[in-house]
């Protein structure tokens, strides 16, 4: 197994990153984290162990530096600008394929919050190396026109209770042409706090992983 702590170039930032690489991986899933969160979040960790212990490779990235964080939580900047996470995770990807024990995988991308839109818009950008995109609790209305060119296949998991976001995932998943599939966790909030919750989401994603990638 490969666990290390690794530095993604993108342009001139240097973004830090947690990758883990299981033995005989069927693929490797690059997270996207949402605005305000981190690599570090406990969400998306505990799904990660999940998707490891099914098999899968994943990287956790900062999609900000250091630099980019303080500013953003002084004045929002930077959480919403879409274009420059999905770059950020396209160059991500790029770099999992300069790897030698990351090149021949198949690549997916997890997203949440506003991660999800920068997924789906990376997935435009390389659409010969992500076979598919899991989005929890994710705005994928903010990938705009973009929805429209995603090729992979996309899951869509959505608290029942997160009304306004599931209403927004809704009228993306109607602008999607790619297979999609619109899963909505019957009494979970945005974070999916409730027992069981997130373990009902690393489960979803683990198989929808494991039949596209």
């Amino acid at each position: 197994m490969v666990s290390e702590s690794v530095t993604v170039p993108s342009g001139a930032a240097a973004l830090s990153g947690d990758l883990v690489v299981p033995a005989g991986a069927r693929g490797v899933v690059l997270f996207a984290h949402g605005s305000g969160s981190s690599r570090l979040s406990p969400r998306n960790r505990a799904v990660a162990e999940a998707l490891q212990g099914a098999g899968f490779g994943t990287l956790l990235l900062d999609l900000l530096t250091r630099e980019e964080e303080l500013e953003d939580d002084a004045t929002g900047r930077h959480r919403f600008d879409i274009g420059l996470l999905a770059r950020r995770l396209a160059h991500a990807v790029d770099w999992l394929e300069r790897r030698p024990d990351s090149m021949d995988l198949p690549v997916g991308l997890f997203g949440a919050s506003t991660g999800a839109a920068a997924a789906l818009v990376a997935a435009t950008e390389r659409p010969g190396r992500v076979s598919a995109v899991v989005s929890r609790g994710g705005r994928p209305d903010l990938a705009g026109d973009a929805l429209g060119l995603v090729a992979c296949p996309v899951l869509l998991v959505v608290g029942g209770d997160d009304e306004t976001v599931l209403d927004l995932n809704r009228e993306a998943a109607g602008r999607l042409s790619a297979a999609h599939h619109l899963h909505v966790v019957p009494g979970a909030t945005h974070l999916f706090p409730e027992p069981g919750a997130l373990e009902q989401v690393a489960g979803l994603a683990a198989d929808w992983f494991r039949d596209h990638l």
